[in-house]
């Protein structure tokens, strides 16, 4: 059997209850997407915490870099009408 070091790290993000985001929680190794979908269940929501599970693997994650962001995020600077300050938000709408 293969030791877990050489199994592959994937990233995994719990979704708390309905109307949230998935959030990133750790990481585990795992041999496959459906071991690492159990590992996930069994140690992060042990105490029911969790609604849905996502794993990614590490490596297929792309990222920005930090460096930069000042050119990258700069167009969107310029667009404030994007902002959730312009909306009205109904009272029956409890999150978003």
């Amino acid at each position: 059997m293969t030791e877990s070091r050489d199994w592959p790290l994937y990233e995994v993000f719990i979704r708390a209850r309905g109307g949230l985001d998935h959030k990133h929680v750790g990481s585990l190794h795992a041999v496959d997407a459906r071991m690492a979908i159990e590992h996930a269940r069994d140690l992060y929501t042990r105490r029911q915490e969790g609604i849905s599970i996502w794993v990614v693997r590490s490596e297929e994650i792309v990222a920005s870099d930090p460096a930069d962001a000042d050119a990258f995020f700069e167009p969107a600077r310029d667009k404030v009408y994007r902002h959730p300050t312009f909306y009205d938000i109904p009272d029956e709408v409890k999150t978003l």
